[in-house]
């Protein structure tokens, strides 16, 4: 009884940790019109979090980042990295940045689950002139 009630406990404990992450697929709101915009994947690699658009839902997925200035300049937007290396500390992910590809313009990034409510993810964009807004976006099962 106890071989088989302690791998239990320990598949459940895993899923219960790996529902608090913000590592999956997200679906993005466009903030103006409050439609479905992207699909962007969060993973984890080295112990920071990255995020890459995978699937375009309201513009065609040859759109490229004309607005960009860096190296991103008219590169195809799908699977191009928007959240870029944000680390975990005092209960948020921060530290890292995030692209508008719409304005071409970088962002002081945070995220964080909603509290109760692990499909929720608030992202947060800080501009330099100490602007911000949040978003949510919604995990996609």
């Amino acid at each position: 009884m106890k071989l088989f009630l302690f791998p239990t406990i320990l598949l459940l404990f895993a899923s219960l940790c790996s529902a608090q992450s913000p590592v999956g697929t997200w679906k993005t709101i466009d903030d103006e019109t409050g439609q479905a915009k992207s699909h962007v994947d969060i993973f984890e690699n080295n112990g920071k979090l990255f995020g890459k658009v995978s699937k375009l839902l309201l513009k065609p997925a040859d759109t490229v980042c004309d607005k960009c200035r860096d190296d991103k300049k008219n590169k195809p937007v799908l699977g191009m990295i928007l959240v870029d290396n944000l680390y975990y500390k005092d209960g948020f992910y921060q530290g890292g940045s995030i692209l508008d590809p719409n304005k071409g313009d970088y962002y002081k990034c945070s995220l964080w689950l909603e509290s109760g409510d692990p499909n929720v993810l608030n992202v947060k964009g800080k501009h330099w002139t100490g602007l911000s807004r949040t978003q949510k976006w919604y995990r996609i099962r």
